[in-house]
Formats: C-alpha cells, structure tokens, sequence
C-alpha cells in the first residue's frame, strides 16, 4: 500500500447529534473507523448500535477529560483526583494532569476497557481524547500505562512514527522528535502497532475559514500525504441548534460530517491515490515488518 489513510471518526458516546453523524458515516463506509467514549452520556447508545451491527471498526477513546458544559460526565472509577469541583471530569488536558493520581489513572484506563467489553464490542484500537495521557502540558505522561493496556490486549494505539514536516502542528512542537523516539520504541518493545504519521488539522473554525476553504485543506492534505500508513481524525455531528449555540466549534464538526459525504473529497482520494485503510491493516503491517526484519537478520549471520 503506498499511501494508506486511517480516517477515525473521535468522539464517538460524546452525545446524540455525534453519535447520529458517525454511525452514518461508518454505514456508508466513508470513514475507516471511530473511537467510542465509555464515560460520556451518549456511550450506551453509541454500544448498542455497535453491538446490533456487529462492527469491527471502532476502538476505544480513552477520556479524561470532559471539555464542554454542555456534555460533562464524570469517570467511571469515580475516583476525586479525576474530577474538578463540579464532580465532573476536568474541561482541561493541564488540570487533569496537575490533579491525576497515577493509580487512579491506571485503575480508569481499566475500567474504560472493561466497559467496552462488557457492551459487547470487540475493539479495534485505542487512543486518547484530547491527547490527556501524552503529558503536553506539563510533562505527566500516562502513555506507557496505555500502551501496557494495549500490549495485554494485542491492540495497536494512535501514536505516530514519523513527524512530517509538512505538518505545521506537529513540527512546531519543541523536542517531538525525540520524545516520540522514546514513545515509539516503548510501544515496539511491548508489541503495540501504531501507524507511520499523524496528519493534523485546527480543531476550531479558524479566523476567515469557510467550508470551501476548509474543504480545500483537507483535499490538499490528501495530495500530500506521506508513503505509508496515516491517520487523521474528525469529530463529525449534524447540525443541532442548542449545542451549536454552547460549543464554539460545533460549526466545525458539522462541516466535517459535511465533508465526508462530498463528491469532491471522494474524488480527491482517488485522484491523489490514496487507499482508506484501518488499524487491522497497521497490525498485519507491523507483523509482516516483523518477518522482515528477522529474515534480514537471519540472512546477515548465515553470510
């Protein structure tokens, strides 16, 4: 596979209007898969569809932090380091880190796993809302424990090899490289697959952003895309006027639900020669990478 895309719906559970967005998009194949929410109000309807159809396409978002008055929820463990005042999950990737107890945070990552199961979905993958576990803000990283939860399970995790330099976010990140060196080789250690790149994109409408424009972007990005296996996320819902009215972004994730159905981004992925691909296709990668590389070295000893 030359150029292969990962495109993961997040947010999955998070409430109805998303829910009603992905589960259309994952019907109709025009996305490779989504990430379920097991603490957020919509989480069961969100199972019950999953388990009613049987998908195999949809892994689990890890989530510490509830980032919206309109849709707060709290943990499952239900443990006070893991909740602000309001009893809630923190609206914030730096006060869940500053206020995270280790343990607690190992026993939530648990139980996220162990609801899942209990729905009765067989995941896919995992990875992280709002990128909580990968100690951004202040450098409290809770990534070896997932990528311990991960390695138990045989499951690959949204983690990237590769920073592509085109990538303006990613770049930008002072020391990335080389923390996600280490990051990596953790995650090759303990047997988990992740995919080659990472792409992305502003979450919010930016200042003099259209949909066109957006659209634009998002069809150029799959022109650029980097040989191998990427991933890039959306956060899809349909329009509903109340929570357009509370969340400042919902305008965006409409425009992606939008985006999806879009002759035009259609188009675009043939033309630029891009295959839609999932995490299954990351775990026999990585296997067949695996194969390789014993041989290659079975072959330098017998010289």
């Amino acid at each position: 596979m030359r150029k292969g895309l990962i495109l993961n719906c997040d947010d999955f559970g998070q409430s109805a209007p998303a829910n009603a967005a992905i589960m259309h998009l994952l019907e109709e194949r025009k996305v490779s898969s989504a990430t379920i929410m097991p603490p957020a109000i919509g989480f069961e309807e969100a199972a019950d569809w999953c388990r009613r159809k049987q998908v195999d396409n949809v892994g689990l978002h890890l989530t510490f932090t509830s980032e919206y008055e309109a849709v707060r929820f709290s943990s499952l463990t239900g443990h006070p380091s893991l909740h602000d005042a309001s009893g809630r999950m923190p609206m914030t990737v730096e006060a869940f880190e500053r206020s995270a107890e280790p343990r607690a945070v190992r026993a939530e990552i648990e139980a996220q796993f162990e609801a899942v199961r209990k729905a009765g979905i067989r995941i896919s993958h995992a990875d992280n809302h709002m990128g909580s576990l990968y100690g951004l803000a202040t450098g409290r990283s809770y990534l070896p424990q997932a990528l311990w939860a991960c390695s138990r399970r045989g499951l690959p995790f949204r983690l990237f090899r590769y920073i592509d330099s085109r990538d303006q976010f990613l770049a930008s990140i002072p020391g990335a490289e080389q923390a996600l060196g280490k990051v990596v080789a953790l995650a090759d250690t303990l047997g988990v697959a992740v995919p080659d790149y990472l792409l992305s994109h502003p979450y919010h409408v930016q200042e003099g952003e259209t949909y066109d424009s957006f659209k634009r972007m998002l069809i150029q990005k799959l022109y650029d895309l980097p040989k191998g296996i990427s991933e890039t996320y959306i956060h899809p819902a349909v329009p509903d006027p109340a929570l357009e009215a509370q969340i400042p972004s919902w305008e965006k994730r409409v425009w992606e639900y939008k985006l999806m159905l879009d002759d035009d981004f259609a188009y675009g992925l043939k033309d630029a020669g891009v295959t839609l691909t999932d995490y299954r296709y990351v775990t026999v990668h990585r296997k067949r990478s695996r194969v390789r590389s014993a041989l290659q070295l079975a072959r330098m000893l017998l010289k």
